[in-house]
């Protein structure tokens, strides 16, 4: 599976952003799709992870309330939905893949996408 990331940008604090995450290839209902972000400096945290059929999701401590995972199954594609953004979410941000039931890590990475929240 190949991932695609977009939807970065900037934003004030308390405004929101919708990322997306694109797949291509075959059996994308077969992966559980993660986010995660990287700020500069600091090591890259999970942020969010939703699973093949989307009716599982788990959430970081540092995001929940405030953001939302979801996946499109039809458009190939998984969504974070972000609310109230503080200037502490900026990071980049990199959704990942891996065959659910397959073990904790994910294998397949996007490329980042930027998101910068302005005070």
């Amino acid at each position: 599976v190949q991932l695609q990331a977009s939807g970065g940008g900037l934003v004030q604090a308390g405004g929101s952003l919708r990322l997306s995450c694109a797949a291509s290839g075959r059996y994308f209902t077969s992966y559980t799709i993660g986010w995660f972000r990287q700020a500069p400096g600091k090591e890259r945290e999970f942020v969010a992870r939703i699973s093949r059929s989307g009716a599982d999701t788990y959430s970081a401590d540092s995001v929940k309330g405030r953001f939302t995972i979801s996946r499109d199954n039809a458009k190939n594609t998984v969504y974070l939905h972000m609310n109230s953004l503080k200037p502490e979410d900026t990071a980049v941000y990199y959704c990942a893949a891996r065959l659910e039931g397959v073990g904790n890590g994910f294998p397949y990475w996007g490329q980042g996408t930027l998101v910068t929240v302005s005070s």
